[in-house]
């Protein structure tokens, strides 16, 4: 998001299908409609105009329209594949052009000031470094008195991670650029925004990660090694038995985030 050259894709075609597989049509993320829901509690988006950051193949934009009444919802995402995904999905749904997801390389949010009533994301601000650039970006595009609603994965504390952590982040080989719930709170009213609330999600994300650890082991292995070969599948156990210690540890802290930009 505040970087310049266009990301190379790290969730493809393949990363997609396991994901799916795993946690829903159109979801890359755990939960499912179930923590979407839980990460709005309380916010109305009916005849809202919201953008969903890291937005996926699309599953949470067309929930927020199709369940939430949202007016408009935009999808926005940096790897081109989900993006193509996620237009493919929502292009058989009739929803008379309430739904659009745009492709854009890392760097400043391509949308005018203050045009959102919501800025939602659900596990995708972890890959970006600079948080203090990232909510400065959010804030922008907020009307005056939007609200910001998140899930996100992170860290229980800032400086070096652990030797588990670190075997973990390397396991996924991902982009993770972790931060602890303060260094979030901190950057969001650094950009400007009042009434931050942070609530921990790791009781519950580590009891879901172990069922899921559990299904790809046992009745969940031969559909999605079908989808996308058994080596794949069991480089991804591998990934979820490291991350069920950091979890289980409480080093790695999933967490929900709510924060509201002032009316004047």
């Amino acid at each position: 998001m505040i970087e310049t050259a266009e990301a190379a894709p790290e969730y493809d075609d393949t990363a997609i299908r396991f994901l799916e597989a795993l946690w829903g049509e159109g979801y890359l993320s755990p939960g499912g409609p179930d923590e979407v829901d839980r990460v709005l509690d309380g916010l109305s988006l009916r005849d809202k105009t919201i953008l969903d950051i890291g937005c996926g193949s699309g599953g949470i934009v067309l929930h927020m329209v199709e369940r939430h009444g949202a007016a408009h919802a935009i999808g926005f995402d940096v790897e081109r594949p989900v993006i193509e995904a996620a237009t493919q999905r929502a292009a058989g749904r009739a929803l008379g052009g309430r739904v659009r997801f745009v492709h854009a390389a890392p760097g400043p949010l391509p949308f005018a000031d203050g045009v959102f009533d919501v800025v939602f994301s659900k596990d995708a601000l972890l890959h970006v470094s600079d948080k203090d650039a990232l909510f400065a970006e959010i804030f922008r595009v907020l009307r005056p008195g939007g609200a910001f609603a998140a899930s996100n994965w992170m860290i229980s504390h800032d400086g070096d991670p652990s030797p588990d952590m670190k075997a973990y982040v390397a396991a996924e080989g991902l982009s993770f650029a972790m931060a602890s719930p303060q260094r979030y709170a901190e950057a969001m009213r650094r950009a400007g925004f009042e009434d931050v609330i942070i609530r921990d999600r790791n009781p519950w994300y580590r009891e879901v990660a172990r069922e899921e650890l559990n299904r790809l082991k046992g009745p969940l292995y031969a559909t999605v090694t079908s989808a996308v070969g058994a080596a794949y599948v069991d480089k991804n156990i591998r990934t979820w038995e490291a991350m069920q210690k950091v979890l289980d540890s409480g080093e790695h802290r999933p967490t929900h985030l709510r924060a509201w930009k002032p009316v004047g």
